[in-house]
């Protein structure tokens, strides 16, 4: 069932995802060669409970029998889509960094990624990356009341599908709240129908995942990191929204 959020419980939302916000701006302040991954997690996991926040991610799936997804970011680096395990690895110059965050305030939640590059990248490398937000703000845009949840994944697939980029359909933007996933699902592309008509107090995760290849991925022997079936790069960006009746307001932003 999809819930509606009170103008005071999107207030809420917001709180927690400024949190969010702020460790992705911390993370891209220590993004650099010879860093690793695991330092990242730490100075976030740090970051987070310090604004008396819980990060969500942290034991995500374990009462699912799963084995509870073991940090409180994930990085995913290069060909590796979403949900990579932070650890020994250290960022190299001219990698492609995606970084997801969450947290939980006041048992509101807040999710948001982006993608960076560390250092130099070819010019196809960067134009990935910047598409990948462009193609993430096309999304949010198309979040109005009157619009469809179908019309959020036609704005994002208009902006990614010309340019030759593969969508990634296996894993797609969600609902938020109380919860860290709630109904609806959101597809980053045309699905059969609009789906769902929008209507304000909705809030939702919107993020894109677009790859330089083919969109087929598949799941690592970790159980967790997804990767491209072809080895190819990715990038995925995130900002939770929620749709008002003055158009969608981000939440997960400084």
């Amino acid at each position: 069932m999809v819930t509606r959020k009170s103008r005071q419980e999107i207030e809420k939302m917001a709180r927690a995802g400024r949190v969010v916000a702020e460790v992705l701006a911390l993370v891209e302040s220590e993004l650099k060669p010879g860093v690793s991954t695991a330092h990242l997690d730490q100075v976030a996991e740090r970051f987070i409970r310090k604004q008396n926040a819980i990060p969500s991610f942290k034991g995500y799936h374990a009462a699912m029998g799963k084995g509870g997804f073991p940090a409180s970011l994930c990085i995913s680096i290069d060909n590796e889509v979403v949900h990579g395990i932070p650890g020994d690895r250290e960022i190299r110059a001219g990698q492609v960094v995606s970084v997801d965050a969450g947290a939980i305030l006041d048992g509101w939640h807040g999710d948001a990624a982006r993608t960076f590059i560390v250092g130099e990248a070819p010019q196809q490398v960067r134009d990935l990356v910047d598409h990948t937000r462009l193609a993430m703000m096309a999304g949010i845009a198309a979040a109005i009341p009157g619009n469809r949840i179908g019309d959020i994944g036609a704005a994002i697939e208009d902006v990614a599908r010309p340019l030759g980029y593969g969508i990634v359909r296996q894993f797609v933007g969600h609902g938020i709240g109380t919860a860290m996933h709630e109904e609806p699902q959101v597809p980053n592309y045309r699905a059969g129908g609009r789906g769902m008509e929008l209507k304000a107090g909705i809030c939702l995760a919107i993020e894109p995942m677009l790859t330089l290849g083919a969109a087929d991925v598949m799941t690592a022997p970790d159980g967790w990191t997804v990767v491209t079936r072809d080895g190819s790069l990715a990038a995925h960006f995130e900002h939770s929204i929620a749709v008002t009746d003055h158009g969608p307001q981000i939440l997960t932003t400084l």
